[in-house]
């Protein structure tokens, strides 16, 4: 099962972990943005996103850990009208508060997880090997 993650750069760790502990359980990530660096054309922004389109599209599943930025609700956006399974983190209930959330986050298919990342990371697993079972 293929997996890609959206987030911002500030949870650039948290995502090569939950990457790490995804692909220990022989889940493949379909790209791995963290790994860009000197990003400071148009023309290099235009391969990333084309790159990032075509993980989210190639992805069984899609994990969102917020806070994310317009990329990532992008990404969201792309694989919400592309039927994925969709997992959207929070380490508060904030983002998910009438006063500051987006629609998309309360639709059918959005499994919402609020708490403990390293218990979310093992209910990602947990949840896409009963899947795929």
């Amino acid at each position: 099962m293929k997996f890609y993650i959206a987030s911002s750069l500030r949870n650039k760790e948290r995502v090569r972990h939950l990457a790490s502990c995804l692909k220990e359980k022989g889940f493949l990530h379909t790209y791995d943005w963290t790994k860009n660096e000197n990003i400071n054309t148009i023309e290099k922004l235009a391969v990333i996103g084309e790159a990032e389109k075509s993980a989210v599209l190639d992805a069984d599943f899609f994990i969102l850990v917020l806070p994310g930025g317009f990329g990532s609700h992008t990404e969201l956006g792309m694989a919400i009208g592309n039927g994925k399974r969709i997992y959207v983190y929070s380490m508060s209930n904030e983002p998910f508060n009438p006063e500051k959330t987006t629609t998309f986050y309360h639709i059918d298919g959005i499994n919402k997880y609020i708490g403990d990342f390293d218990q979310f990371v093992g209910h990602i697993i947990k949840m896409e090997l009963a899947y795929n079972a």
